[in-house]
């Protein structure tokens, strides 16, 4: 009977192999004809903050844009579900990659670089490069006049490395909107854009403020982009010839372009030429260990260093507040800790630099993010250096009083020296977690560490490369960190009564 039941059991088991490699070798042929209809949804990255093209309405708080309405069309076009997911552009290639979804929808302008990293789709969107600058400057009138100019771009995108051709300093901001703000504020002197982005501004917002000033002399195609070899291709460009052939395409564009921008008719993706020469990624590592390390000697230690010594006075000046008598100055202390530890860091940072221009207060990249910091540590450490100083038995004032020592004498020889030993742990803590925190200061025009990381990685694409040499120099500064820390408590030891 046993010898039975193992002879079906082997048999079903033998059966259900065979059935599912049947299914498993019919599989690909089914998706690799039309990937996207057999997957049953297109999963589609975007930015979602780069009205009018992918950003949320107001009023609704709904994914809207061109390029949302136009991925919709695609996916109705081919009878699948279309799945958004939202992502910062500086990094929507590096998900894309990571397979976070299936293609990007943002405006992706199609050039050499990305042809031979990428999938890209025939265009849906044509425009050309403009140069915006305030309303009152005639300094820029063509792209020669960028040289010694300051601009502000995203890093990944191809008007960066069209002003830094023409000899402009680019500063890298997370869109067309930072990049205006900072134009207005006088930050920076101009923006290279697509002019279907400026047109679409300058109709939705009236802003007279800012201008046109010169074309690039450069057109500009946008497609949407999927991962090399993906197969996706002939179904995206069967669909946007036939919302191009029924109108659909051009409706889209007027509707939120006020234009029809969508250029003729083309068959395929426009010939990528000739493909540039690609670095491995051990050889671009080894180019750019100078470049970051430079990057981590002269922004994100000073940066840390000078953030941490100011935010270290902060906190012990809040700290004594806190134990105070006074009921004013105690609650002026609670109500700053709170406001620091109850705010996110990087809300921190825009206001210093953001939104104190806009009551006059205009303060330099680094300058402002030293600012922010010192500000965040002090709101943490003086919890610390306060928790410390409770920690000395009550005894100690008393003995110090004993013996003739005032206040400010008996704090500095008696209690600070043992309250030292107990909050140098935690302050280590915090100054490890600082030396991580400057790598926000990259948004601020800050070019720390992980920013420089970013400006060698978004044309290259080699984002596993670049971004985990930068995490091994932050984790070799942490080391030395750590070494110094348990150095200090060692020497420290002395106040520990034996």
């Amino acid at each position: 009977m046993l010898g039975n039941l193992r002879r079906v059991l082997l048999a079903t088991l033998l059966t259900a192999a065979v059935i599912l490699g049947a299914v498993g070798c019919g599989a690909p042929d089914d998706t690799g004809t039309d990937p996207i209809q057999s997957a049953g949804v297109l999963r589609v990255g975007t930015e979602g903050t780069y009205a009018p093209f992918s950003y949320h309405d107001p009023a609704t708080g709904e994914l809207v844009g061109y390029d949302i309405d136009v991925a919709k069309a695609v996916g109705d076009q081919l009878g699948v579900t279309v799945e958004f997911v939202e992502t910062p552009w500086d990094s929507i290639f590096a998900a894309l990659e990571a397979n976070r979804f299936d293609i990007v929808a943002n405006q992706v302008t199609i050039n050499p670089e990305r042809q031979a990293k990428y999938d890209l789709s025939q265009p849906y969107t044509v425009g050309e490069g403009v140069i915006v600058t305030r309303a009152d400057d005639d300094s820029i009138s063509s792209l020669d006049d960028l040289s010694g100019k300051t601009t502000a771009q995203s890093i990944t995108s191809n008007w960066a490395q069209v002003a830094r051709d023409a000899g402009a300093t680019v500063e890298g901001v997370e869109g067309f909107a930072q990049a205006i703000t900072l134009l207005n504020q006088g930050r920076i002197d101009a923006t290279v854009n697509d002019s279907v982005a400026v047109y679409a501004y300058l109709a939705e917002t009236g802003d007279t403020s800012v201008k046109i000033a010169a074309q690039t002399g450069e057109t500009s195609d946008q497609g949407f982009a999927a991962r090399k070899d993906s197969g996706l291709l002939p179904e995206l460009n069967s669909a946007l010839d036939q919302l191009r052939a029924d109108g659909r395409l051009t409706a889209i564009s007027e509707k939120y372009l006020k234009a029809d921008a969508t250029g003729g008719a083309t068959d395929t993706a426009r010939s990528p030429g000739a493909t540039p020469e690609v670095r491995s990624a051990f050889q671009l590592v080894l180019d750019n260990l100078w470049p970051l390390a430079k990057a981590a000697l002269t922004m994100t230690i000073p940066l840390t260093i000078i953030s941490f010594i100011i935010g270290l006075v902060i906190a012990l000046a809040v700290a004594l507040a806190r134990l105070s008598s006074n009921v004013v100055l105690s609650n002026v202390a609670r109500f700053y800790i709170s406001i620091i530890r109850g705010t996110p860091l990087l809300v921190q940072l825009f206001i210093v630099f953001y939104a104190l221009p806009e009551f006059g207060v205009r303060i330099d990249p680094f300058p402002a993010a030293v600012i922010a910091f010192s500000l965040n540590v002090g709101g943490y450490a003086a919890e610390i250096i306060r928790s410390a100083i409770l920690s000395v038995p009550k005894g100690q004032w008393e003995a110090a009083e004993t013996i003739g020592y005032h206040y400010t004498g008996a704090l500095r020889r008696i209690i600070l020296p043992q309250a030292t030993r107990v909050a140098v742990p935690p302050l280590s803590n915090t100054l490890i977690s600082l030396v991580k925190d400057t790598s926000l200061a990259s948004t601020i025009l800050v070019t720390e560490l992980l920013r420089q990381a970013q400006i060698v990685a978004a044309p290259t694409f080699e984002f596993f490369a670049l971004y985990g040499t930068a995490a091994i120099y932050y984790w070799v500064i942490c080391l030395v960190l750590s070494f110094g820390q348990a150095r200090v408590e060692h020497r420290l030891e002395r106040y520990v009564a034996r």
